[in-house]
């Protein structure tokens, strides 16, 4: 289907909220009954040819007093699902009465199989009936989805009866899909969802497909294949990928099937990720889509799959599903917590303001390690994944625990404005846990933010896409491997550093003589004995050496380091004291893994040259990793050579003089 038909049908759908929804509902309510009616109407459309075979059917089971009659009922329908009612949506827009239509609807509804029944239930459309028969506008909506005008049938329509003059052509699953991701855009749109709300453009899923398909084409075989979505949504991830690994399989000859598991939380694009399965004629394939947060309730803790492709919400609070999982500290989580080679716990927890990495690592956690493709992953996040955290922070270790593990392979800077809902910029990660040869220790960085080609019109805050040409060309970049002014070739190690603490001893010099608070003792006799002390002094008592002038004192500890804040100053020309840092002085350094000779050598080489009694605290090293794009690819203006600045002033000089002629003549004129 054509981006015209596309949004033909689309204008059509958000013309009936208009136009029978306006007076009842705010606008932000529309979806409640658009969404599900737009379900209902393709579920519709698909069961209109073998309507009569299900009656039949029905009323055969019923004779035979047969009860479980629903796979008996799906196979006449020929579809994963049916509905037993004797009605098809056509056939109520007779009804006059507003109770007669109410019941039948409810009929109608109550008609269809289990499988329906949750997807209705997760999109609580029972619920607005009610309303619109009160308004009066169920038929009318009714009747708007049922209109010559929009074809939502896979079959298409035809003017004539030879069926020689086509009216509209039939709609694809694909294009369904892309029709109800479009609806639910306008509807975020509306309502001002937050940006981290957003759906994943066409463009750049078939991108993401390109790169964990594309690159293991030749190794497919006749085989049975899984792919897992653990954000999908409405499905349209998965069902690209569907249609990209089946396209590849027969292009080289080879019969493969594909199992599609995702996850949703949100019970409306739950709902309409279900329906996507269902109408694609598997009902198995619908039962592997999950209710709930992948995060806190997992539905698929013991799978693993071959392919993965996500886009997880990024800048959003994971705060309830931390609280579920026993609080951010206390999460045991298996996905979630590593161990070092020293058995040292590693926790990836990032902070709660944004959990996208924990979806990162959910999909690692279910890679297959016993097959000859191993698991590869395509995986959507924002700049905040690459960089922010400081070392030994949850998401600096996760970073550490991707790249040490050797698992990714790429990741690839998108153009900015490329998603409907937020004009971040966004990147995609390459994942693969069976790495060929030569990308085995190696990251490879693509610059694609300017590759990129205009819409007519934005979608959105979407502005650009991805043609085909244009992702056949990241793909041979990526495919090549080789080093050019969009694409670098990394280390592991290169991303690697120890972030150091460097500390500097403690020096203070002593005044004897200054006041010290009454109420600095409880006792006035230990006042008056610290009094004492300290004006008995032996005679040449340092005063620029701490230690020594406390050992002169005959001071408890206890005494001495209550007084200590009233008689001492910092000072450079003092002596330092012994295991005592000044937090004044303390200073923090990132030493990367590649400089020569480690942190001995950065110590000796850029501190102790200009700090000669600096030393490191080992107990406060830290790992951390983080990837800086702008780091590797900015590429700052030229600057203009002297005789062309020289040049523009005069200009610039010439025209003002002419400019004030112009008016001290037009003056005297006067």
């Amino acid at each position: 289907m054509d981006n015209q038909l596309h949004n033909q049908i689309v204008n059509f759908i958000w013309g009936i909220a208009d136009d029978c929804l306006r007076d009842v509902y705010v606008r932000g309510k529309y979806r409640d009954v658009i969404l599900p009616m737009t379900v209902i109407r393709r579920l519709d459309a698909m069961l209109e040819d073998s309507k009569q075979k299900v009656l039949d059917m029905r009323k055969k089971l019923d004779d035979a007093k047969i009860d479980n009659q629903w796979p008996a009922l799906c196979n006449a329908a020929g579809q994963a699902f049916c509905n037993a009612s004797p009605f098809l949506l056509r056939d109520l827009t007779s009804r006059s009465k507003k109770q007669t239509l109410k019941a039948d609807f409810e009929a109608y509804l109550d008609g269809f199989s289990p499988n329906v029944q949750e997807i209705l239930d997760k999109f609580k459309f029972r619920n607005q009936i009610a309303t619109m028969v009160d308004a009066d506008i169920l038929g009318a909506v009714i009747e708007k989805f049922i209109s010559p005008d929009i074809n939502l049938s896979p079959a298409p329509v035809y003017k004539d009866n030879e069926k020689t003059i086509l009216r509209h052509p039939g709609l694809d699953n694909h294009g369904m899909g892309t029709i109800f991701e479009e609806l639910i855009r306008k509807f975020n749109e509306e309502n001002n969802e937050e940006a981290g709300e957003h759906w994943t453009p066409r463009d750049v899923v078939e991108l993401m497909a390109d790169l964990i398909f594309i690159p293991v084409a030749d190794q497919i075989k006749d085989a049975t294949y899984s792919c897992y979505d653990g954000a999908c949504g409405t499905g349209g991830m998965l069902t690209v990928a569907q249609d990209r690994l089946l396209t590849l399989a027969a292009r080289r000859g080879k019969k493969v099937s594909i199992h599609l598991f995702g996850q949703e939380i949100n019970p409306e694009t739950y709902a309409i990720a279900k329906a996507d399965m269902l109408l694609k004629g598997d009902g198995d394939q619908a039962e592997h889509i999950g209710f709930g947060s992948t995060l806190s309730s997992d539905q698929n803790p013991s799978r693993q799959f071959d392919f993965m492709l996500s886009n997880p919400p990024y800048g959003k609070s994971w705060k309830t599903d931390a609280e579920k999982m026993g609080g951010k500290k206390e999460i045991l989580d298996t996905r979630f917590n590593t161990y070092l080679e020293g058995g040292e716990e590693m926790a990836m927890i990032p902070r709660t303001s944004d959990g996208q990495l924990l979806f990162l690592l959910n999909n690692v956690s279910k890679m297959k390690k016993d097959t000859q493709l191993g698991s590869r992953i395509a995986e959507v996040h924002n700049g905040s994944a690459i960089f922010t955290g400081d070392a030994g922070s949850g998401e600096s270790n996760a970073r550490r625990y991707l790249i040490e593990n050797d698992l990714v392979e790429a990741i690839i800077s998108l153009p900015d404005n490329m998603f409907y809902n937020t004009g971040i910029g966004t990147f995609i990660w390459i994942l693969s846990n069976k790495k060929e040869d030569r990308r085995k220790g190696k990251i490879q960085l693509i610059d694609a933010s300017k590759m990129k080609s205009p819409l007519p019109r934005n979608m959105g805050k979407k502005n650009c896409e991805f043609t085909p040409s244009i992702r056949k060309e990241i793909v041979r970049i990526f495919l090549e491997m080789e080093e050019s002014d969009v694409s670098m070739i990394f280390n592991n190690e290169d991303f690697a550093y120890w972030s150091i603490t460097v500390e500097r001893p403690l020096r203070l010099r002593v005044y004897p003589n200054r006041t010290i608070p009454a109420d600095t003792f409880k006792k006035a006799d230990e006042l008056k004995a610290v009094k004492k002390a300290l004006t008995s002094l032996p005679a040449g008592t340092p005063t620029d050496d701490w230690m020594a002038f406390a050992k002169a004192t005959k001071l408890k500890a206890g005494t001495l380091k209550k007084i200590r804040p009233f008689i001492t100053e910092k000072d450079a020309t003092a002596k330092p004291i012994d295991g005592e840092c000044d937090s004044d002085l303390r200073d923090s350094e990132l030493v990367p893994f590649t400089y020569d000779g480690g942190i001995d050598a950065f110590l000796k080489n850029e501190v102790l040259t200009y700090a000669p009694d600096a030393w490191v605290d080992e107990k406060k090293t830290q790992i951390g990793y983080e990837i800086s794009f702008t780091k590797y690819f900015y590429k700052p203006a030229e600057i203009r050579e002297m005789n062309d600045i020289i040049a523009t002033l005069n200009a610039l000089a010439k025209e003002a003089d002419g400019m004030l002629a112009d008016i001290v003549g037009g003056i005297a004129n006067e």
